[in-house]
């Protein structure tokens, strides 16, 4: 083997799984500060620099941003977790760990570290190296030959695994390792998101691609070949297979400028290093490396929460000092490390080992449970159940709290949920006892579905923690960990993996569920503990419990009515769009003079740029083909006479397959109606969002797309009442700027474009024409988004210059206007967050950047977010008002659907003026205003013709 051994590690791969090596055993230094990722990294580039000795080295991280995999296929990675707090703490101590090594870091942006890391190796194999790729990817093994090696670091107390040629032929049953791209073509790969073809998994991938050798030959082959379901997937999801193939190749051309010279091991820079290890209080390992013990704190406070950590300042030390690392005998875990070692992790655990989990399944037990309860005046509860569709899942068991580390499982047999629930059921039903739990919503939904209302005070950590911090994840995991420095039971370890193997909750035995759901209850009572004080200290205390908990059974009960859905029209205009698209098809390929896959973006490219030549400025994404995207093909609507039809034919096939054919599925058997499900903790403005169905994104622009909601219909015997807030933005806007021509104009009842238009173009109000008024509109919602002269230039399609001139008008006849985008970015950049009407904040860490890009993004929220937020709480406090006095007077007809500024309802006739007045007052006045809130209202058959 070459004397030259370089090793080029996968930075995020190997942080990622020195974090979660440490399981439910965090380490935590004396500060609250969770050290594992930094230790276990650090601990892994020891160990390979003791045992492997390489000559050269380098650390490959993954730039932000998207790469070309996301330019040809917007789905990859897109389902993956956001990087867990506790990881992006680390990043900047592990950076300059590694700079304190003397370790060059690399990085490239738009390409991800296994391209970097390819291009290296195969470079670097020319000069003779030998590389080991250091990392748990499989996908690595299609780079490896003679002098590459995949170097998969020990775990568990397993040595190290080196993957060669052979051994990559014997894993994946392969003659070459570049068969592992077609492997994973077939087979994709669920961590990336890369789709692969339906049907095949790992062990056919294996065998169909050791036969046929290629993904292409495979799908050359299927017609004579293949049989049944495989021959038909092959067919029909050949060019998702060709897809996945391109997104699992690693790219070996990335442009990354290194010097392997640069790449030389050198030694540690002691002083830098020690003063980390001191910092991150890594007693065992600084006397392992250096022989020199770190004095620190060893106790962390009980429940503290963890601070917010910045970059370690830099080391006053300039010299590298050397460290004779390499010499020493390999190290042994001596008793002392040993003990500080289970010091550390019982500091973490200590409170947990008092945690009292009991399973509830007598009588008896039961009614000691409920003499506790009575002794409550706030309790925290969590149901296990068969699904996650709140109005499908049966309830299989029901986990109370109400106090710390102390915890009751009752599970619920089927057919006796009346009987086992009856003993709860006051409880839930007592409006002066506080119920608490993580996504309440869910919870109150499955117990409706037992005839229990829940009711009350209510605490939803889940949306808690959306108010404290709107732009993170809230899963109760990952609050756990940040909060409560505790990793709980995750929900695979009873039920496995997501498959046709998992289990139903209802499948595992009560004495297994018990720990898992009580910690659920514990955890969750545990973390309103500190939210409620969080809560309090960032002043959003009252806009919890005045609009987002109101709002939570206002939202619960519009879940469960649903809203009718015609699917007989969906179905007939299915069949209508079915033959425009084979008809816009056919013109196409026409036009195009040749017959070739409309749908695939590479075959149009060609068409339109090789062939037909409708521009010589075509520009290319990273992977070599055509940009095709809608904003590219508007730009060339006026180049040639088929770009028209390709984008109707597009903007067709996305409503028929992500709308027309899909909503029809999703009517409930039990209901005959569509119960989407609404997200109070999604959007960081503070708007709703709704899913299975996503209703704010149905199209309206259109006159096809509005047929779509054509098909939302009113119950049988009742109306739509459909109620829209009027320029809702721009009300807001005028009122918050306080400029008083913005504000006179509203209060007069002006048709604000109009208005804007008479001041911008100086001319008299009755003068302003049509294209005058269009201007005038772009510019009134683009001020609000932060537009700029460029972006309404190109909207608009006039020169920059004309769109400056516009814009500078704007400003001069509304100062108000520019005195609050000014003001409130500057207040942005003192106090690092900006707030609505209702005090909902929007953090912006970004906004004193130092890139001017990232900064202008941040500026623009700043602008937008308290606009937008306002609208947001204003809509809510309608619901919460609407909803309370429906529920007071009794009324029949129901609040079913909110979508952007606008509520539906099912209106019984009987009660049609009651409920258009009652709606419109509350609407008009959720809050108090000096700009007038106007609501726009229609009553019919369809959302569409109500609109």
């Amino acid at each position: 083997m070459s004397e030259k051994k370089l090793f080029l590690i996968d930075a995020f791969a190997i942080i990622y799984r020195s974090y979660f090596a440490f399981g439910n055993n965090q380490r935590y230094n004396s500060q609250g500060l969770n050290t594992s990722a930094m230790l276990g990294f650090t601990n892994t580039i020891v160990e390979v620099l003791r045992k492997e000795n390489p000559s050269h080295i380098g650390v490959v991280f993954d730039s932000p941003g998207k790469t070309f995999r996301e330019e040809i296929f917007p789905a990859y990675k897109a389902h993956r977790d956001e990087m867990p707090e506790d990881i992006r703490l680390a990043i900047p101590y592990i950076k300059k760990i590694i700079e304190a090594m003397d370790i060059p870091m690399i990085a490239m942006e738009g390409f991800e570290a296994d391209d970097i890391i390819g291009t290296m190796a195969k470079s670097a194999e020319k000069e003779g190296f030998t590389t080991f790729m250091m990392t748990p990817d499989k996908d690595y093994a299609q780079l490896v030959s003679d002098h590459i090696f995949m170097y998969k670091p020990g775990r568990g107390g397993n040595p190290a695994e080196k993957w060669g040629v052979r051994e990559v032929q014997e894993k994946f049953e392969i003659n070459h390792p570049e068969q592992v791209i077609d492997i994973l073509g077939l087979w994709g790969d669920s961590a990336d998101n890369i789709p692969g073809i339906p049907g095949i998994g790992e062990k056919t991938s294996k065998k169909l691609i050791s036969k046929y050798g290629t993904v292409e030959n495979l799908i050359e082959a299927a017609e004579m070949d293949l049989k049944g379901k495989q021959r038909e997937n092959v067919i029909k999801f050949a060019e998702q297979g060709m897809l996945s193939k391109k997104l699992a190749t690693i790219v070996l051309d990335v442009p990354v400028s290194f010097s392997f010279d640069e790449l030389k091991k050198t030694a540690f820079k002691k002083e830098e290093l020690l003063e980390l290890f001191t910092e991150l209080e890594f007693r065992g390992l600084a006397q392992r490396v250096f022989d020199q013990n770190v004095h620190t704190s060893s106790t962390r406070p009980s429940g503290e929460k963890m601070p917010k950590v910045s970059i370690p300042a830099e080391s006053k030390a300039k010299a590298s000092l050397p460290v004779d690392l390499f010499n020493q005998p390999e190290a042994t875990p001596t008793a002392e490390n040993n003990e500080e070692q289970v010091a550390e992790f019982k500091t973490f655990d200590s409170e947990r080992d008092k945690k009292h989990y009991l399973l509830v399944e007598s009588e008896t037990e039961i009614l000691d449970l409920v003499a506790k309860l009575k002794q409550v005046s706030s309790f925290c509860f969590d149901t296990e159940t068969t699904g996650l569709e709140s109005l499908e899942a049966k309830i299989v068991g029901l986990s109370i709290s109400f106090q710390d580390h102390q915890a009751y499982y009752v599970p619920i047999k089927e057919g006796e949920e009346a009987i086992t629930l009856g003993y709860f059921k006051p409880f839930f039903e007592n409006g002066q006892v506080e119920k608490i739990a993580q996504n309440i919503k869910y919870d109150m939904n499955i117990l409706r579905g037992a005839h229990i209302e829940v009711k009350g005070p209510l605490f939803d950590t889940m949306i808690a923690h959306y108010l404290l911090e709107p732009d993170m994840r809230h899963h109760m995991d990952l609050l756990s960990e940040t909060y409560l420095h505790y990793r709980p039971i995750p929900i695979e370890k009873l039920i496995g993996k997501k498959g046709k193997n998992q289990l139903n909750m209802r499948d595992v035995p009560a004495e297994q569920v018990t720990n898992y759901a009580c910690e659920d209850a514990d955890v969750t009572w545990q973390l309103k503990g500190v939210f409620d004080k969080m809560l309090v200290d960032s002043g959003t205390k009252e806009l919890f419990e005045k609009i987002e908990m109101p709002l939570v059974s206002v939202l619960a009960r519009m879940e469960q009515e649903g809203v009718s859905l015609d699917s007989k029209s969906m179905e007939d205009y299915s069949v209508v769009l079915e033959r425009e698209i084979s008809d816009l098809e056919s013109q196409i390929i026409t036009l195009a003079g040749e017959t070739f896959n409309v749908s695939s973006p590479k075959q149009l490219g060609e068409i339109l740029f090789d062939k037909l030549k409708i521009s010589d400025k075509a520009k290319k994404t990273k992977t070599g083909q055509y940009q095709t995207n809608e904003e590219t093909l508007q730009k060339l609507a006026n180049k040639h006479e088929i770009i028209a039809p390709i984008l109707d034919y597009r903007q067709l096939k996305k409503l028929k397959s992500t709308y027309v054919d899909v909503l029809p599925t999703l009517v409930n058997g039990h209901t005959g109606k569509i119960h989407t499900s609404f997200n109070q903790a999604v959007a960081a403005t503070g708007r709703l969002s709704s899913n299975n169905p996503n209703l704010q994104n149905i199209p309206i622009k259109t006159a096809k797309g509005r047929e779509v909601r054509k098909a939302f219909v009113a119950s049988e015997g009742r109306e739509i009442l459909a109620a829209d807030y009027s320029q809702v933005e721009l009300r807001i806007m005028a009122e918050i700027s306080e400029d008083k021509g913005m504000q006179e104009a509203f209060i007069n009842g002006q048709d604000i474009h109009a208005a804007t238009a008479a001041k911008v173009f100086n001319v008299p109000l009755a003068e302003v024409d049509k294209t005058m008024r269009g201007k005038a509109k772009m510019v009134n919602f683009g001020i609000i988004y932060g537009i700029s002269a460029f972006g309404l230039s190109q909207r608009l399609s006039i020169p920059r210059k004309e769109a400056a001139e516009i814009i500078k008008q704007y400003f001069m006849q509304y100062p108000g206007v520019q005195r609050y985008m000014n003001d409130v970015v500057e207040q942005a950049r003192k106090n690092g967050f900006v707030t609505t009407i209702m005090g909902r904040k929007r953090y912006l860490k970004d906004i004193n950047s130092k890139n001017a890009i990232v900064r202008g993004y941040s500026e623009r929220n700043a602008i937008n977010a308290p606009i937008q937020g306002s609208a947001a709480d204003i809509i809510k406090k309608a619901m919460i008002d609407i909803q309370k006095e429906i529920k007071a007077k009794q009324y029949k007809s129901t609040m079913i659907l909110q979508v952007h500024d606008e509520l539906l309802f099912d209106v019984v006739p009987q009660e049609k003026e009651k409920i258009a007045a009652l709606v419109k007052s509350k609407m008009e006045h959720a809050v108090k205003t000096n700009v007038p809130l106007e609501v726009d209202m229609n009553f019919a058959h369809s959302w569409l013709d109500a609109h």
